[in-house]
């Protein structure tokens, strides 16, 4: 059933007292469950241990409240309560038949310790390197300090064992882990034994090491996840640097765990840089060790797999990204099914969990972070509870996933779109600069819908209310997307703005649909915040126009700094040629341009423009769903039971959200609803303990005012 090609990516591994039964390996990775949902994450990584990864690994687990990185919810182990919750996350991936391993961190510099508030640490006086520029610093790191550090490693490595852990990790990558911080020259500026020197930034790393192959004593594995380079020249660490480093350290850890500069670095989106990017960064390194090598690059493809394996870069393939949007990654490869793989995008939708404090999600996957809170899984769905038959209306992602969820279900599906083209608002958005691998969401829906036969798709078929009702369908669902406005209606205007007579207003549907400004100058209004304001420009930038992009906001497409895009995506704007103004709103479009106000004074100006395209808010296309709706006493004698709207034409999102909520009407229907107001299962803290002693509470006289 594999093609034998393949076969070096199903050889197992050995890594040190334990052995990978492959070389399919998930990195850690954030998931914004964490030390809150620690059974949604246990179910999450089960999953991909089923799917046939043979190693599962957790996030970055703090190890003591020093290292709390508060408001991001990631694991802990701060002490033996935490045991529990990362204990169940090991005993599920092992249910999967995967070794597990954990991500041990002290993350440094990187904690401003917002919810401990304790004194934050690291190698020497600085501001604390957080994502939000929190104003807090951490203290220079004495020698007592750094003993304790290795006491509450060393804690952390018996209580990853006592959790039934295989592989406990030493993190110094990303720029996150505190050992990162003193291997960097960037941050350590010591004089003592532990600063200056190559062999003195890298003394504390060689000692945890030691003290956790010491604590683990070949009752777990011991691998060692770092930076090979932080992008910075002499500034940082380098991949000479890291060369020295592996020739001191390369046989203590039993498994090196490579990743490049900051996380930014390590996570490209599909837009900003192609599959196995970092091999040039990596190739080489592995020559310098006896020990298994593992690293990512957004692998999706089992050729370049092979690539990495037979060419000396690695020897297992690490892989965060895609064992998100394909959990089952290695069973099809193995099953020799790889027109069934989810390929991953790199939209980095799933990191968005993260820096929002919210469980993970997936643009292709829609079941990702719902395992254990609705019983979804990637690869089965429950048999259909009647013979009804199912109207689709409208093929973009939200009724692709619709029909094929329910088609997997087993129900006659129909599914009709208004265009000869199948894919909606992905085929459009695809052809975009940087957006082309986004339309594996419409292939992957389509491949599956081929494979079912209950499900037929009639092309060039716009629905009216009439056609449904006179036809035999008992359940609709309207999937007709949306359309973005072109009245300057969004989050900075909830009116119309003023347009004068014969000024050219655009809209991104016009832009995609080949439509261009009939001057040379071009104003950009984005108040979306996305990335539809940063990826027009661009392109009309490179068409030769004269571009001006005007936000509301401090960045760029501010929301991608949750997609980790946020300085790649500035960066391609300057190089674009595209004149930026932020904190700047369009308030009127003029006969020769806009006129603007400052966000924050209101101070008005004027910028001259053929033309403007405003991406402000869409409006769904709900027309049918409202006159369905309208109609319903005559539902009974044409024997419709529901109607329902999903995706962007019940409300306007992201195209995963689109994806999911096809994929949530597939599974519920005919589905008994939930008793409570709540559809999904819930973690609820249990209350301590109160304590037994307290401060007694000292009744307040009150004051007479005579």
């Amino acid at each position: 059933m594999r093609d034998p090609r393949y076969d070096i990516l199903f050889e197992p591994v050995k890594i040190g007292p334990v052995t990978a039964r492959n070389r399919f390996f998930q990195v850690p990775h954030c998931n914004g469950m964490g030390y809150r949902d620690p059974s949604g994450e246990a179910y999450m990584r089960r999953v991909k241990a089923e799917g046939g990864w043979a190693v599962v690994c957790t996030e970055q687990v703090e190890i003591h409240p020093t290292s709390d990185i508060g408001p991001f919810i990631e694991l802990r182990l701060w002490d033996d309560q935490d045991i529990p919750a990362v204990a169940r996350i090991a005993e599920k991936i092992h249910e999967g038949g995967a070794l597990a391993g954990i991500e041990l961190a002290h993350n440094g510099l990187n904690s401003p310790n917002l919810i401990s508030r304790e004194t934050p640490l690291g190698p020497q006086n600085l501001p604390v390197v957080s994502w939000n520029y929190d104003p807090v610093q951490a203290r220079e790191m004495t020698k007592a300090d750094i003993a304790d550090m290795r006491f509450w490693h060393r804690e952390a490595v018996r209580r990853s064992i006592t959790a039934g852990y295989d592989i406990v990790y030493v993190y110094a990558g990303h720029a996150i882990g505190g050992l990162h911080h003193f291997l960097s020259r960037r941050y350590n500026n010591r004089s003592d034994e532990y600063g200056g020197s190559l062999e003195n930034r890298v003394r504390l790393l060689r000692e945890i090491l030691e003290d956790t192959r010491e604590e683990a004593d070949g009752k777990a594995a011991v691998a060692c996840r770092i930076s090979v380079d932080e992008l910075l020249g002499d500034e940082g660490i380098t991949r000479a640097e890291i060369e020295d480093v592996i020739g001191m350290l390369g046989e203590h850890p039993d498994l090196w765990d490579f990743v490049l500069g900051s996380w930014e670095d390590d996570s490209v989106t599909s837009r900003f840089g192609p599959e196995a990017e970092q091999e040039p960064y990596v190739r080489g390194l592995k020559q310098l060790t006896t020990k298994p090598v593992v690293g990512v690059g957004r692998f999706t493809s089992p050729d370049m797999m092979v690539h990495q394996v037979k060419s000396g870069v690695l020897d297992l393939i690490g892989a965060a990204r895609p064992s998100i949007a394909d959990p089952f990654l290695p069973r099809k490869i193995e099953t020799g099914d790889l027109e069934d793989i989810r390929e991953c995008i790199g939209c980095n939708i799933c990191v968005s969990g993260d820096f929002t404090m919210s469980p993970i999600r997936c643009t292709q996957n829609p079941t990702m972070g719902e395992e254990f809170r609705r019983g979804w899984h990637p690869e089965r769905i429950r048999p259909k509870s009647s013979d009804s038959t199912v109207l689709v209306v409208g093929a973009g992602p939200a009724g692709l996933e619709a029909a094929r969820s329910l088609g997997n279900r087993g129900y006659s599906v129909s599914l009709a779109e208004a265009t000869r083209n199948l894919g909606g608002r992905v085929a459009r958005e695809s052809q975009l600069p940087g957006l082309s691998a986004w339309i594996r969401v419409v292939d992957y829906r389509l491949q599956q819908l081929e494979k079912l036969s209950n499900v037929d798709i009639f092309r060039q078929s716009e629905m009216t209310a009439d056609d449904i009702i006179e036809n035999d369908f008992q359940h609709v669902v309207v999937a007709t997307g949306s359309s973005w406005r072109r009245d300057g209606v969004g989050r900075w205007h909830t009116r119309p703005i003023d347009v004068a007579e014969g000024a050219e207003v655009l809209s991104p549907d016009d832009i995609m649909a080949g439509q261009r400004p009939r001057g040379p100058k071009v104003v950009v209004f984005d108040d979306d915040h996305y990335y539809m304001g940063s990826v027009v420009a661009e392109l009309l930038a490179k068409e030769g126009l004269d571009v001006t992009l005007i936000t509301p906001a401090a960045h760029v497409s501010q929301w991608t700094t949750n997609t980790l895009e946020v300085a790649r995506v500035r960066k391609r704007v300057i190089r674009a040629g595209v004149t930026v103004l932020t904190n700047t709103a369009v308030t009127a479009v003029t006969p020769d341009g806009v006129r603007t106000a400052c966000a924050f004074t209101g101070d008005e100006s004027t910028v001259t423009a053929d033309s403007i395209v405003l991406i402000t808010a869409r409006l769904p296309h709900d027309s049918l769903y409202h006159e369905l709706q309208a109609r319903q006493s005559e539902w009974a004698a044409a024997d419709l039971k529901s109607v329902r709207g999903i995706g962007d034409a019940w409300a306007p999102s992201t195209i995963a959200a689109a994806v999911w909520s096809g994929h949530r009407y597939a599974e519920e229907l005919d589905e008994p609803q939930p008793l409570g107001p709540v559809p999904y299962l819930r973690e609820v803290a249990e209350l301590a303990e109160e304590p037994v002693t307290y401060l007694p509470i000292t009744p307040v006289q009150p004051v007479s005012n005579y």
